[in-house]
């Protein structure tokens, strides 16, 4: 399966913040913003990701990140000329997808709760057997959203985008899984009266067709959209409160790739070694030094 964090925009919604800078390399708390998705890529057990960025911010993604091989992944860098909707991730992506299923999520969504590994393994599972999966939240303002309308034993019977009169009040989050074949399916997506390629048509398309799947994020799951400024500075707060009182690192992309196998821990101990001046990289060692009694917190 291969994995896209979409990473463009301009964050219009965070100027003055983001007049100069990509809001997905922004701080959230301890590390990059862009951090937090590809973590729930890497939770996926997905190695091979493509960064999705505009022509600008492109060069700063590399800065962050360079290839992935410092987190045992392999990062590829797609521009996307123009924002043309969510679903033009997958007409770029085509040649990188291949013949793969495929995962995809924003790069400014932060996930973060209970049985989230399960979950994500739940929608490979659908993926590999045909079946695109989205995941639902409850929200308050369910008018902001993309929607999905569920029946009684939670299905999925209806998507909608932005409705002025909900059908439900869980919104489809920025997460989405789908099948072989989505770069097709995603070319064949007609552009809305904003004139972009929605991913909520991509999505009743595989509804239409009986071939979608909802995960829903209950109780005790955390999900931020951190695109104003509200919202980040709420995902930092979290993330500090979660970090301290747990004494663990959200995202940490180097454990996570040392625990998939990905990486080996003379490579973990020189990521240790070279961030060694902060909390970040003590934690690091600690992990390499007591990796039988180290998980992840999923």
């Amino acid at each position: 399966m291969k994995g896209i964090v979409l990473a463009g925009g301009s964050g219009t919604r965070l100027y003055p913040i983001t007049e100069g800078v990509s809001k997905q390399v922004l701080q959230v708390y301890d590390k990059p913003m862009v951090y937090y998705p590809i973590s729930t890529l890497m939770l996926a057990g997905i190695k091979d990701i493509a960064i999705i960025t505009t022509p600008e911010d492109q060069n700063q993604f590399k800065r962050v990140l360079g290839d992935g091989s410092k987190f045992g992944v392999n990062f590829n860098y797609i521009v996307q000329p123009s924002p043309d909707g969510l679903a033009q991730a997958f007409i770029l992506g085509k040649d990188f997808i291949g013949d793969d299923e495929c995962a995809m999520v924003l790069g400014d969504n932060i996930f973060y709760g209970g049985d989230f590994t399960k979950i994500l393994n739940n929608a490979r599972e659908n993926a590999e057997h045909g079946k695109a999966t989205i995941f639902g939240y409850r929200v308050k303002d369910p008018q902001r959203f993309g929607i999905m309308e569920l029946d009684d034993d939670n299905n999925v019977i209806g998507v909608e985008e932005k409705p002025e009169h909900p059908k439900s009040d869980y919104c489809i989050t920025g997460l989405y899984f789908y099948p072989k074949g989505v770069a097709d399916m995603a070319s064949k997506v007609v552009p809305s009266k904003r004139g972009e390629l929605e991913i909520t048509s991509l999505n009743d398309m595989y509804l239409r067709n009986g071939d979608l799947k909802a995960e829903l994020l209950n109780r005790g799951f955390k999900w931020f959209d951190t695109g104003t400024t509200d919202s980040l500075l709420a995902a930092n707060n979290f993330v500090q409160f979660e970090q301290n009182e747990l004494d663990t690192i959200i995202a940490c992309l180097e454990q996570i790739g040392y625990q998939n196998g990905w990486l080996d821990k003379d490579a973990l101990l020189a990521r240790a070694d070279l961030l060694r001046k902060n909390n970040y990289g003590a934690y690091l060692k600690r992990i390499a030094e007591e990796e039988k009694t180290f998980k992840i917190r999923k």
